[in-house]
């Protein structure tokens, strides 16, 4: 496969490597510096692009490459309160999209856990539920799109929540989710129910970039030949 690489800094590295390991070739690396030269991507040298850019440009990278018919893959965050108009773009125009707030297979599973768990929780009122995720100091958005998810998972199976707030829970329908910024942190995220009488948690710390770079890879691989709009559950049938 020939994969174009859109966002140069840790993770788009990162990608890289996952790409050269796996025998597939960058066709493009765009950045900053060179961000005109998404124009030259087609569909005669590449085959699919993976977009890692941050959150001011990740939109307009995205439906760039919608307008080249260039199928992307996209780990943004901080844009997704467009992600339901950009799905319905690449629906309509007959692109194909994947994306997801976390490659990580541990992350994802995470996410089934989470969703699981609120589902039971939906009977124990008594336990009040909050997210908490630390990130490395040069993540810009707060919070992160994973968190997010979580929030959104618990939003959708616990009932007795309809909202998120950051750093902040103003009425009993609110989940709190608290942001924290240190140096040298991948990302961590930890779910947490406490009632008066203990805690029940559910955690993912990730050691590194390298399993969101492979998982982002893995997704490339598998929209090849593909039109629509997929996610990570369609990559891991959970």
């Amino acid at each position: 496969m020939k994969i174009a690489i859109i966002g140069y800094g840790k993770m788009g590295k990162e990608i890289e490597k996952i790409i050269n390991e796996r025998k597939h070739t960058v066709s493009f690396i765009i950045d900053i510096q060179n961000q005109p030269d998404i124009n030259k991507i087609n569909s005669s040298n590449t085959d699919v692009a993976i977009e890692f850019s941050g959150p001011e440009a990740a939109h307009n990278n995205i439906l760039k490459c919608l307008d080249l018919n260039i199928p992307v893959v996209s780990g943004s965050t901080g844009w997704i309160d467009k992600y339901d108009e950009t799905a319905r773009s690449f629906k309509e125009k007959g692109g194909a999209f994947f994306y997801a707030s976390n490659y990580s297979i541990g992350a994802n599973i995470l996410f089934k856990l989470n969703r699981d768990l609120a589902h039971i929780m939906k009977m124990f009122p008594s336990y009040e539920v909050n997210i908490e995720e630390i990130h490395h100091t040069t993540k810009l958005d707060k919070p992160s799109g994973t968190a997010i998810s979580l929030a959104k998972g618990i939003i959708e199976e616990v009932g007795r929540k309809t909202k998120w707030e950051l750093d902040n829970s103003s009425s009993a329908e609110t989940i709190k989710i608290t942001a924290l910024r240190k140096e040298n942190v991948p990302g961590i995220h930890t779910v947490t129910y406490e009632s008066d009488i203990d805690i029940l948690q559910i955690h993912h710390s990730a050691k590194g970039r390298r399993g969101l770079a492979h998982g982002a890879v893995v997704a490339a691989e598998f929209l090849m030949g593909k039109k629509g709009v997929y996610g990570m559950h369609d990559l891991l049938k959970f």
